[in-house]
C-alpha cells in the first residue's frame, strides 16, 4: 500500500473507530482515560447489581449467538438453493427419461405386431420353413440384425425403467435433505431474530449516559486487543503485496463502508460479516463459500505473517465471525446488528485463522 492510501487509511481508522489506531509498531500510544463504571447508587436508572462490563460483556455473548446463528440460516438457505436446482435437474431428466421409455415401448410394440402378422411364428422359425437356400442365406443376416436390434431395444427399454426409478429416488431424498434444511433455516432464523431482540432490549434499558460509558467500554476492549497485537511486532513480519484479484476484492469491499449490517445479507445496500467478504470476492472473479465457517473450512490457510490485503481474517474459535486484511493492520467488516462496515484493528478481536481465497 503506497504512501498515500497508507495515510488516508489511518485517517480514516482514527475517524471511524478511535481504537484502532493502525500505526507502524513502536510507536507510543496513549490508552484512552477509562471512564470509572458507576456503583448502582451512582446511576438512579441503574437497577441494583448492574455492572456495565456485565452488560457488554452479556450483549457481546448475544450478538455472538446471533452471528452463529446467522451462519447456520446461511449455509441452510445455501443447502436450500442447491437442492431445488438438484430437484429441477432431476425432474428435467425424468421427462426426458419418460418421453424416451414411451418412444421405446412403441418400438417394442412394433415389433410385437408385426410378429403377429407373420402369424407368430419369429423369424427363425420362418426361415428354417424356407425351400430357397438364397432366401435362407440372406434371410440370415436379417435375422442376426434383428436379435442384436431387439436384444438392444429390450436393454435400453431395461436401463431407462431403471434410470426413471433412481431420479425419482434421488428427488425423493433430495425433497426431504430441503424440507429438513427449510426447518433448520426457519429454527435459525428464529434464534438470531431471539438473541437480537434481548440484545436490543438489553441496550433499551440504559440510560443515555450509561450507553455513551458502554460504547467506551467497548472500544476500550477493542483497543486493549489491538495494541497487544500491534505490540507483539507482528506488522514488522507481515508485508505481502495484494494479488490482482485481492485488491479487486479489497476495493469492492472498502466501498461499502457505511452501509448497514443485515443478517443474511449479501448486499448491495446491507451485509452481514460472510455476505461482505463473499460479494466482494465474487466481484474479484473469485466465489467462495458463502459462511465464515466454511469459508474457515475450505479455504487455504496462511500463516499471519505471510498475510497480504485480500486475505480473510476468520475470528472466534468458532468461526463465527470473518472480516478482509486491507493492510498496514487494519481490517474493513460487518461487525453486528446495529452497526454499519467499517475499518478496525485486525487485533481487535481474538484471531482463529486467516484464509486466502486465491491461493
Amino acid at each position: 500500500m503506497g504512501a498515500g492510501k497508507r495515510g488516508l487509511l489511518t485517517a480514516a481508522v482514527t475517524v471511524v473507530c478511535a481504537v484502532t489506531v493502525l500505526a507502524a509498531p513502536g510507536t507510543a500510544f496513549a490508552a484512552p482515560t477509562p471512564t470509572p463504571t458507576p456503583t448502582p447508587s451512582a446511576s438512579p436508572s441503574a437497577a441494583p447489581g448492574k455492572d456495565l462490563e456485565a452488560v457488554r460483556e452479556k450483549l457481546d455473548a448475544l450478538y455472538h449467538d446471533a452471528a452463529v446463528a446467522t451462519d447456520q440460516y446461511n449455509a441452510a438457505e445455501e443447502a436450500a438453493d442447491e437442492q431445488s436446482a438438484a430437484i429441477v435437474a432431476l425432474a428435467k431428466k425424468i421427462v426426458k427419461g419418460q418421453e424416451r421409455l414411451a418412444e421405446l415401448k412403441k418400438r417394442a410394440g412394433a415389433a410385437a405386431a408385426a410378429q403377429y402378422r407373420s402369424g407368430g411364428l419369429p423369424d427363425e422359425a420362418q426361415l428354417m420353413l424356407s425351400d430357397d437356400p438364397e432366401d435362407f442365406l440372406n434371410g440370415a443376416g436379417r435375422v442376426l440384425q434383428g436379435q442384436r436390434a431387439t436384444k438392444g431395444l429390450l436393454e435400453e427399454l431395461t436401463r431407462t425403467q431403471e434410470d426413471l426409478e433412481q431420479y425419482a429416488d434421488d428427488a425423493s431424498a433430495q425433497w426431504e435433505r430441503l424440507e429438513a434444511n427449510r426447518k433448520a433455516k426457519a429454527a435459525a432464523k428464529k434464534k438470531v431474530k431471539q438473541q437480537i431482540a434481548a440484545a436490543e432490549e438489553l441496550e433499551s434499558k440504559l440510560e443515555k449516559k450509561e450507553k455513551e460509558r458502554l460504547a467506551r467500554l467497548e472500544q476500550e476492549a477493542a483497543y486493549k486487543a489491538q495494541s497487544t497485537w500491534l505490540d507483539s511486532g507482528i506488522l514488522d513480519e507481515i508485508n505481502g503485496k495484494a494479488s490482482a484479484q485481492g485488491k479487486k476484492a479489497v476495493e469492492y469491499a472498502t466501498s461499502q463502508i457505511g452501509k448497514p449490517y443485515e443478517w443474511g445479507a449479501e448486499g448491495p445496500g446491507s451485509y452481514d460479516c460472510s455476505g461482505l467478504t463473499s460479494q466482494a470476492w465474487a466481484s474479484a472473479g473469485q466465489p467462495i463459500p458463502r459462511t465464515s465457517q466454511e469459508q474457515w473450512k475450505q479455504l487455504k490457510k496462511i500463516d499471519i505473517k505471510d498475510m497480504r490485503p485480500g486475505d480473510l481474517i476468520i475470528y472466534n474459535s468458532d468461526a463465527s465471525h470473518v472480516a478482509m486484511y486491507i493492510g498496514d493492520g487494519a481490517i474493513v467488516h460487518a461487525p453486528r446488528p446495529g452497526r454499519t462496515v467499517t475499518i478496525a484493528g485486525a487485533g481487535s478481536m481474538p484471531i482463529l485463522a486467516v484464509v486466502r481465497p486465491d491461493a
